[in-house]
């Protein structure tokens, strides 16, 4: 990527984080964001189509510098996985920022985003683990099920007040994951 193009981008995106950790973004305006990037109004248009998308991308590349990832589902240990506990380390450390992207003002473009990247994970562990959890489910249907349970999740520990630990909000989504009683780890375990 051209060198001035990403300056350009990576300035949006900061004045974008910036601006939506000081208020509501829905009192953020296009206007607020080129000013406090110091770019002109065209410049913005020619790399997003709108502050949504700016802001989804700010999110990812805020995640990927802090190393926040989700983890790969395809282990369904009893206990939540070390990169779970790291992603909602991330989200605790920004939680103005995350409150206002998943609250009821928030952003359906980086939720989308979200959603998305957990369906993915869902659907690759549902089919390398073979589980029969869902039977007579088709494989993306429960994994767009298991997607929003986690974000349901994921902003209901967010909202709390005050929020419970790390270490407990991802116990939450680690249980709504492998479900009652872990029936993907009964299941697994039957197979064997």
């Amino acid at each position: 990527m051209d060198p001035r193009i990403a300056r350009t981008r990576r300035a949006l995106q900061h004045a974008m984080l910036g601006l939506a950790r000081e208020r509501q973004l829905d009192q953020i305006t296009v206007a607020d964001v080129v000013e406090r990037a110091e770019v002109t109004r065209s410049s913005f248009y020619l790399h997003y189509a709108d502050r949504e998308t700016l802001l989804a991308d700010a999110l990812d590349v805020l995640a990927e510098e802090e190393g926040a990832e989700l983890p790969a589902l395809l282990e369904m240990l009893e206990e939540p996985p070390q990169a779970l506990v790291a992603y909602l380390r991330h989200f605790d450390a920004n939680a103005e920022l995350y409150g206002r992207v998943l609250g009821p003002h928030g952003s359906p473009v980086a939720v989308a985003r979200l959603h998305a990247r957990v369906e993915r994970l869902a659907v690759d562990a549902l089919a390398q683990t073979e589980t029969d959890a869902f039977t007579g489910v088709p494989a993306d249907v429960a994994a767009a099920g298991l997607a929003g349970s986690v974000i349901g999740v994921l902003t209901a520990w967010m909202a709390r007040e005050p929020r419970p630990p790390v270490e407990e909000g991802a116990g939450w989504i680690w249980q709504v994951l492998i479900g009652p009683g872990g029936a993907w780890q009964a299941m697994a375990a039957a197979r064997d």
